[in-house]
């Protein structure tokens, strides 16, 4: 491909921004774009800067690796425009080279851009990348972003899974066949049986009901007496489509859990190969987790992070593969806690401007923080009837504010607990629910007698009845 060059004015080529000391010299900066990208970058000798276009294929990025490591190049920022970062982004990193993904209303809110072309763009984001005054957006290793789009590609199979499940449910109700009120779920052990044994023929509703899991609650007579149907022939047939198209999913999910398991494997720390995860001390928690089949990926995940989350109340298996796979195991990039809290955009924090409420921001859908920060949430409804310190601690959230004040604040929580645990190691223990409300009680009447104090008053005990 020819080389790509545009005339540019020498006061923009030599643009400097007054005051400001240059922190790194061996940095460039790119302006991106679809089918050409802009790269500004030292000269070979270090007087100066020298600007190149580059095409957006991939041969064409390899040039642009090899031209900036002959400059010396040692760190490059670019905007994170749309999708076309991800290419130069993996490819320069790959020749070692450090990318900062850059906001691009970082670079609106700094004045002294005289004006906008891309050529001028790229001068302008090396420069400031060479006064140290651009940060990089989190992104998380390598092996951790695979891991990511092979859990983000099976949730979209998982929603799918979903959608046809619904699918069957209309065409049964449709034949006034009731099997989601003969089983809580039609997905079930008994459900799939009963739906499998119709697909296949059966229509006598006895017959059916014998299909019954022994650990139904519901009897054979109960469930016979809702599986009489009218059995139509176009329902019959799309309730068969759609058992394929579910069956059909069910084999690409155990493949991606397959891989996701190979990965793992190739993420194992060097010192937790062959260890097992601690027993959990919720024996009816550990049982679950081994009737759904869960109990392999958790001690996989222990050895890829040296430590288990899910021995924090109502942190499931899978809200730590959705952690893990969206953050890592190491969480060094926040140096605090409020840091972590405040990336999932979990922070209680109310901007306000001249006593008046600022109005709400739009959240970052799709991105890392809204999907674990919906995982910790759901993980949070769970508390409602818990009978641990967490659960104590969301009933009474909700009985003095609301159910969703009490499912942010306890996601905000668990956020905490996963961050302390997978940074600094530290073990979470449940207290119980008696300490808690003990401890609660107590610093209720410490408040109340301060209350009092001030007020001039002096709380006594109600005496015994005898």
């Amino acid at each position: 491909m020819p080389e790509n060059r545009e005339k540019t004015n020498p006061a923009d080529r030599d643009m400097e921004i007054e005051g400001l000391p240059m922190v790194r010299a061996n940095v460039a900066g790119i302006d991106l774009g679809s089918q050409k990208h802009w790269v500004c970058a030292p000269k070979p000798g270090g007087q100066g800067r020298e600007i190149k276009s580059f095409g957006a294929t991939t041969p064409e990025l390899e040039k642009m690796a090899a031209w900036l490591k002959e400059r010396n190049v040692a760190s490059v920022a670019m905007e994170s425009t749309g999708v076309y970062w991800i290419a130069p982004h993996e490819v320069l990193e790959g020749h070692g080279l450090e990318v900062v993904l850059v906001d691009t209303r970082q670079l609106a809110r700094v004045p002294g851009r005289t004006k906008k072309t891309d050529p001028v763009d790229c001068q302008w984001i090396q420069r400031l990348h060479s006064c140290g005054l651009l940060m990089g957006a989190f992104r998380p290793a390598e092996q951790v972003c695979m891991l990511r789009t092979l859990v983000r590609d099976r949730a979209v199979l998982v929603a799918e899974t979903g959608d046809w499940l619904r699918r069957m449910q209309k065409s049964l109700d449709q034949m006034n066949v009731r099997v989601h009120r003969a089983v809580s779920d039609i997905d079930g052990a008994t459900g799939m049986a009963i739906l499998r044994a119709i697909v296949g023929g059966e229509r006598d509703a006895r017959q059916l009901a014998k299909l019954r899991d022994p650990r139904c609650r519901q009897s054979e007579e109960a469930i016979a007496e809702q599986l009489s149907g009218h059995w139509r022939a176009d329902h019959l047939f799309s309730l068969e489509q759609a058992l394929k198209m579910y069956d059909g999913i069910q084999e690409r999910m155990a493949a991606y859990e397959r891989e996701i398991m190979r990965m793992l494997a190739e993420m194992e720390r060097e010192d937790c190969r062959g260890k097992e995860a601690p027993q959990l001390h919720n024996a009816n928690k550990a049982k679950a987790i081994k009737k759904r089949g869960e109990e392999p990926l958790r001690q996989a995940l222990y050895r890829a992070s040296g430590v288990d989350p899910t021995g924090i109340d109502a942190i499931g298996v899978e809200t730590v593969l959705l952690v893990q796979s969206e953050y890592g195991a190491d969480l060094s990039m926040f140096p605090t806690e409020k840091q972590f809290v405040s990336h999932l955009t979990l922070a209680p924090h109310k901007p306000t401007s001249g006593g008046k409420p600022v109005q709400k921001q739009k959240n970052r859908r799709g991105s890392a923080s809204t999907r674990v920060a919906a995982g910790l949430r759901m993980a949070a409804l769970s508390l409602r009837n818990r009978k641990t310190a967490l659960g104590a601690h969301y009933r009474h959230l909700a009985a003095r504010k609301t159910a969703d004040t009490a499912v942010f604040a306890l996601a905000r929580k668990l956020a905490t607990l996963i961050y302390r645990l997978l940074r600094w190691g530290q073990p979470y223990v449940d207290e119980g629910a008696a300490a808690y409300e003990q401890r609660y009680q107590e610093g209720r009447l410490k408040r109340l007698t301060a209350s009092a104090k001030d007020l001039g008053y002096q709380l006594t005990p109600k005496a015994a009845t005898a």
